[in-house]
């Protein structure tokens, strides 16, 4: 217990230097990634945004203003930003992507949580509505579209995995390019080629609860949320896979773990007081804990087997965070205390570059380099170049009858 004491004494004193800004420099990424993460999408693409009617999005908002800042509110954020971009293009003819701004996610229970059920019906209507109205989703059946599916398993439109995995990805949206916040190796739910973006954090929210940069971070470990969700999961052991349920019973008595389900007015001042912040799975691989723990400089500890993270082709998360296996949460303590100072140093200097906090937020307005540029930058390095997308006259690839009974009535 002694080495534990002196490790943390020694990290609060590497943390109290790393804090202040003119003692240690923010590190650029190197490499690629770098290169990639600072990428400028302006002139590289056209994007033409379907007008559709308000049903389909402005009234859904209109009937629920929460929909502005839970955790799925990047679908609306994204048709925001594309109708004043540069890259939109009003002339459809010259677009190298189609976006279709429908808001799936907002419907909401009276406890702010999300209904997929409808979503299916409502995606359909949808495309329906534009292959009848508009020749270009026929040309490829939508290998030239993409769509923001933020929910928790993206475009299956289920929040339970079982049921997502029975469920898969809608079949209309096989083809097309989908711009999510889940991501998991080898999931029926991630379609190859689609877009891993960070879940939504209301940007001035968070921005007015940041404290001096020379504050110590004082906290070892900080997680604050649930370790069973005994309304959905009663018997336990489903709910996050155990992976919560693990932490909580090895370290709810440990003294340098700060973990509780209170949800404290200070959990974003002490986000910014811990050197390692908890990001464990919970229904989905994903929360916003991830952006929180970037934007406020705590490494993120990642707790979710073959998690695909956010713009991971621009943001190093190997350099900038913990990985542990959920099955190695037992060991917690023993794989955090033996991380060398020195490498803890350098993973707070790459959190602090302004560039990594930009790519994970949505701001009002935008600005370079933010999520928006990050999804842009990912579409437009995947460009359709190939003309084999289009299809031949009368050729059809997608059923359209297939997938639940519920889904294929009227929406």
């Amino acid at each position: 217990m002694m080495k534990l004491w002196l490790w943390v004494f020694t990290i609060s004193l590497v943390s109290r230097i790393g804090a202040v800004p003119n003692a240690v420099p923010t590190e650029r990424i190197s490499g690629s990634a770098g290169d990639v993460l600072e990428d400028n999408p302006i002139g590289r693409l056209k994007v033409y945004v379907y007008d559709l009617p308000s049903k389909y999005n402005k009234k859904i908002l209109q009937k629920d203003q929460r929909c502005l800042t839970h955790m799925f509110a990047a679908e609306i954020y994204m048709h925001r930003f594309l109708l004043n971009s540069p890259v939109r293009t009003v002339n459809p003819d010259e677009a190298d992507w189609f976006y279709t701004p429908i808001y799936v996610t907002c419907d909401l229970t009276p406890n702010g949580l999300p209904l997929p059920f409808k979503s299916p019906r409502m995606m359909r209507s949808a495309i329906q509505l534009i292959s009848s109205n508009w020749p270009y989703w026929n040309r490829t059946e939508g290998a030239d579209h993409f769509f923001v599916v933020p929910h928790d398993f993206g475009a299956c439109f289920h929040y339970q995995e079982e049921k997502a995995i029975d469920r898969g990805i809608l079949p209309l949206l096989q083809r097309a390019t989908l711009v999510q916040t889940f991501g998991q190796k080898h999931h029926v739910c991630l379609n190859q080629g689609s877009i891993t973006i960070p879940p939504y954090c209301p940007p001035q929210k968070m921005k007015s609860h940041l404290i001096p940069p020379e504050t110590p971070r004082s906290i070892f470990v900080y997680f604050r949320g649930l370790f069973y969700d005994v309304n959905n999961d009663p018997e336990g052991g489903y709910y996050a896979r155990g992976a919560r349920a693990a932490v909580w019973e090895n370290f709810k008595n440990n003294a340098l773990f700060d973990i509780s389900t209170d949800h404290p007015t200070t959990y974003y001042e002490d986000m910014q007081r811990a050197i390692f912040c908890l990001c464990p799975l919970g229904w989905a691989p994903w929360s916003p804990r991830l952006v929180e723990a970037v934007v406020f400089g705590c490494i993120p500890v990642i707790i979710a087997d073959d998690i695909v993270l956010p713009f991971a082709d621009a943001i190093p998360w190997e350099e900038i965070g913990v990985f542990v296996d959920e099955k190695d949460v037992p060991n917690l303590d023993t794989i955090l205390t033996s991380i060398p100072p020195d490498v803890i140093l350098r993973k707070q200097r790459l959190l602090a570059n302004p560039s990594m906090k930009r790519a994970m937020m949505f701001p009002q307005p935008a600005q370079s380099g933010d999520a928006f540029h990050q999804i842009l930058n990912g579409l437009a390095r995947k460009l359709v170049q190939d003309r084999r997308i289009y299809l031949k006259p009368g050729e059809r690839i997608l059923n359209w009858t297939a997938g639940p009974v519920g889904d294929l009535k009227p929406w």
